[in-house]
C-alpha cells in the first residue's frame, strides 16, 4: 500500500478532487466545512483501477496553514500537484514544489482542476505549458499531466490510471524491524480512549504490542489497529494507520510525538545534517541563524550552526549542526524543512546523518570527513539502498554503494545469508559482477505479482499452455534478462513453470470440456481417415482455441492456417521428401503431390513448411536438401 500526498495553491480543489475520487471529504473540521478552504491535514482512500489501494493525505494550501502542510507530507510515496486551470501556477504551488524536491519525494501526477471553467483550448495548454517548464530540474520533471473536472468528472479515471503508473515505479518501504508513527493526529472515540493515527516507517506493529511515545517517554499498549478503517492485527509499514492506545491519555500527546517500540530510539536536542538551501532563499544563511525545523510530523524552533563557513549562500549545500529548543524523535536519513519564522518562508531542507553527535569542531576537515563517511552509512545499509528499486547488477550495486569491493562482497554474502537480498540464480551457482540482485521485499513483491498474473492468465485462457514470456514482460516492465533471471528463481521455488516462451503455474494442466474433447475426436478421426489430403477448413468442427491448445501440445502439426496434419503422418511426410531426394535429387511440388496421392495445395503447405526450417531450400521449381549449418531436424519443432 503507498500514500499519495496532495499539493498545490489555496482554492485549486484539492480536496475537491479527492472527494470526486474517493468519495470521502476529507475536509473533516466544520470550519473547513464552512469556510470552504482546508486548514488541517485531511485524509481518504482509495482502490486504483490495478486493485491496489491508496491512502490520499490532503493538506491546506493556504500559506498560512503551510505548517499543517508540512506535518503530513513527509511520509508520501507520491504527490498529486493540483494547479486550477482557470489560474495556473500560483505563490503556494511553487513552495510546495520547493518543499517536494527538499523531501526528495521522487514521482508524482499533475491533475489540471476546473477544466469546465475554461472554454479556451489554447488557454489550458499555455497553463499545461506552464507546468511542465516549472517541472524542469525538479524530480517531478515528465510527470503525467491530466486535465479534470471534479464537478463533471472530467479525466478521473485516466487521473487513477496514472496514479497506478506512477506507483508501478514505487518500491516497498522496508521492514527494519523498529517502528515509527510519527503522530499527525491525537483524539479520543468514546468506549475506546486514545487514538492516534499517522504513516508507519521501518517496521510492522501488532495488536498487544508495547509501545512508547516520543520524546515523552509514556509507555502504553496497542488495543487495537485500523488501516483505512477497517479493523486489523498487523500494519506493515508504509501505511496509513490508526492506533487506540491504552494506558495514556489523549491530553497527553499532541501532534509531532512518534510512537515506537521501546529501547532503540533516543529523543535529541543535536543533530548533524546536511542542509540544501534553496536558490530562490531571500538572503543567505548566516551562523547561529534561527529557523523553525520540520520533521516527521514535528515542528521545532532551532538554531544552525554552520561547521564549513560563516554563512551559506541560496542554492548552496552544507554540513550543519542543528541545535533544538525541545526534543524531537529523529532517525539517521530522515529528511526535514527549514523555513525562515517570520516571513514565513520555505528556505531549505536536507537530511539527517548523527542524530547524537560528539563534538563537531568548526571548519576542522577531521569533522566533515567524519560526517561524510556517516552519511556513506554501514555497509549493509548503502548495499540495501543501492538495490531498491531492482534488479540490480552486483558491479552496479558495489559502485552505487561506494564501498570497496571485498568490504562490499563481504556484506552481500551476510545479507543474503539473512535473507535480505535475493540472488536472481539457479540452484548451486556462485555470484559473477553480472548476478542480479533485489532486496526481499521486491523480490517477494514480485513473486506475487507474477503468480497472480498467471492465475488471471489461466482462468482467461484455460486452454492455452500458459502466459507468453513477452506478455509478462510488458506487465512487470521488467527487460528480458532481469525476467529469465526472476523466472529461474522461482521456478526453483516450486511456485512456477518455464516451457520455452510460455510460462505457468505449477501444477496447472489445461482440460477439455466433454463437448471440446468430443471436438478433438471428431477431428483426429478426420484427420486419419485421409491422413495426406485433410478435409478443408470450413469441414474441421472445431473450435479455434482448441485447434490451438492441440497445436501447442504437439498432437496436431499446423503448417498454415488451412493445412493440419496428424505429428506422425508431418514426420513420415517429411522423412520421404527426404529420402526422395537423396535418392533421385531435387525434387518438386508435383513429385511431392504424386509421392503421396494428395493435392498441390498439401504438397506446397509441406515444403515450404521444410524450407522454413532449412530442412530443404528452393531452387527454381525444385528444392535440395539444405546444406548450411542444419541439414536435418526434428520433425515434431514444427507447429
Amino acid at each position: 500500500m503507498f500514500v499519495i500526498g496532495t499539493a498545490g495553491h489555496v482554492d485549486h480543489g484539492k480536496s475537491t478532487l479527492v472527494e470526486a475520487l474517493t468519495g470521502i471529504n476529507p475536509d473533516r473540521l466544520i470550519e473547513e466545512q464552512e469556510r470552504e478552504m482546508t486548514i488541517d491535514l485531511g485524509f481518504a482512500w482509495l482502490t486504483l483501477p490495478s486493485g491496489r489501494e491508496v491512502s490520499i493525505v490532503d493538506v491546506p494550501g493556504h500559506e498560512r496553514f503551510i505548517k499543517n502542510m508540512l506535518a503530513g507530507v513527509g511520509g508520501i510515496d507520491a504527490a498529486l500537484l493540483v494547479v486550477a486551470a482557470d489560474e495556473g501556477i500560483m505563490p503556494q504551488t511553487r513552495e510546495h514544489l520547493d518543499i517536494l524536491e527538499l523531501l526528495e519525494i521522487p514521482r508524482g501526477v499533475v491533475a489540471i482542476t476546473k477544466v469546465d471553467l475554461v472554454n479556451d483550448p489554447e488557454w489550458l495548454e499555455l497553463v499545461m505549458d506552464e507546468v511542465r517548464e516549472r517541472l524542469q530540474g525538479t524530480p517531478l520533471q515528465g510527470a503525467p499531466i491530466v486535465p479534470v473536472s471534479a464537478r463533471t468528472r472530467q479525466g478521473l479515471d485516466t487521473l487513477a490510471e496514472a496514479l497506478d503508473r506512477v506507483l508501478d515505479q514505487a518500491r516497498l518501504r522496508p521492514d527494519h524491524g523498529r517502528p515509527r508513527l510519527p503522530i499527525d493526529r491525537v483524539f479520543t472515540i468514546a468506549g475506546f480512549g486514545t487514538v492516534v493515527t499517522g504513516t508507519l516507517q521501518d517496521g510492522s506493529l501488532q495488536v498487544g504490542q508495547e509501545v512508547e511515545i516520543l520524546p515523552r517517554g509514556l509507555r502504553g499498549r496497542i488495543r487495537g489497529l485500523q488501516t483505512h478503517k477497517r479493523k486489523v492485527d498487523t500494519v506493515p509499514p508504509g501505511r496509513r494507520t490508526a492506533v487506540n492506545v491504552a494506558g495514556i491519555g489523549v491530553d497527553e500527546l499532541e501532534r509531532g510525538d512518534v510512537l515506537t517500540v521501546p529501547g532503540w530510539l533516543q529523543p535529541t536536542v543535536r543533530i548533524a545534517a546536511r542542509l540544501r538551501l534553496l536558490p530562490g532563499a531571500p538572503y543567505p544563511l548566516r551562523q547561529d541563524s534561527a529557523l523553525d525545523l520540520f520533521i516527521g510530523s514535528a515542528e521545532r524552533r532551532i538554531r544552525v550552526t554552520l561547521l564549513e563557513g560563516e554563512e551559506l549562500a541560496p542554492g548552496a549545500t552544507g554540513w550543519v549542526l542543528l541545535r533544538l529548543q525541545k526534543p524531537v524523535a529523529a532517525a539517521r536519513g530522515d529528511r526535514f524543512i527549514v523555513r525562515w519564522p517570520s516571513p514565513g518562508v520555505t528556505v531549505g531542507g536536507g537530511v539527517v546523518v548523527d542524530t547524537h553527535p560528539g563534538r563537531l569542531r568548526r571548519f576542522h576537515p577531521a569533522t566533515i570527513a567524519a560526517l561524510e563517511a556517516l552519511a556513506r552509512g554501514r555497509p549493509d545499509d548503502l548495499l540495501y539502498q543501492a538495490c531498491q528499486g531492482g534488479p540490480r547488477t552486483v558491479s552496479a550495486a558495489i559502485e552505487a554503494s561506494g564501498l570497496p569491493e571485498a568490504e562490499a562482497l563481504a556484506a552481500l554474502n551476510s545479507m543474503q545469508e539473512q535473507g535480505r537480498l535475493v540472488a536472481l540464480l539457479p540452484p548451486g551457482e556462485g555470484w559473477t559482477p553480472s548476478t542480479l540482485l533485489l532486496t526481499q521485499e521486491e523480490a517477494e513483491r514480485l513473486h506475487r505479482r507474477i503468480l497472480h498474473l498467471l492465475e488471471d492468465y489461466h482462468r482467461r485462457y484455460p486452454l492455452r499452455g500458459g502466459m507468453p514470456k513477452e506478455e509478462l514482460k510488458s506487465q512487470l516492465r521488467l527487460e528480458a534478462r532481469a525476467l529469465n533471471d526472476l523466472l529461474s528463481w522461482a521456478e526453483a521455488q516450486g511456485t512456477l513453470a518455464v516451457d520455452g516462451a510460455v510460462v505457468r503455474r505449477a501444477g496447472f494442466r489445461r482440460t477439455f470440456t466433454p463437448e471440446q474433447q468430443a471436438q478433438v475426436d471428431r477431428f483426429e478421426q478426420l484427420l486419419r481417415r485421409n491422413p495426406y489430403a485433410p478435409p478443408p477448413r470450413p469441414e474441421w468442427g472445431i473450435d479455434p482455441a482448441v485447434l490451438d491448445a492441440l497445436v501447442e501440445e504437439g498432437k496436431v502439426v499446423r503448417l498454415n492456417p488451412e493445412v493440419v496434419f496428424l505429428p506422425e503422418t508431418y514426420q513420415e511426410m517429411v522423412r520421404r521428401v527426404l529420402e526422395e531426394i537423396d535418392r533421385t535429387g531435387p525434387i518438386t511440388v508435383a513429385r511431392v503431390r504424386d509421392l503421396f496421392q494428395t493435392s498441390r495445395k498439401f504438397a506446397l503447405a509441406l515444403l515450404e513448411d521444410m524450407d522454413r526450417r532449412k530442412l530443404t531450400r528452393r531452387l527454381g521449381d525444385e528444392r535440395v536438401r539444405y546444406q548450411g549449418d542444419r541439414t536435418a531436424g526434428d520433425p515434431q519443432d514444427s507447429g
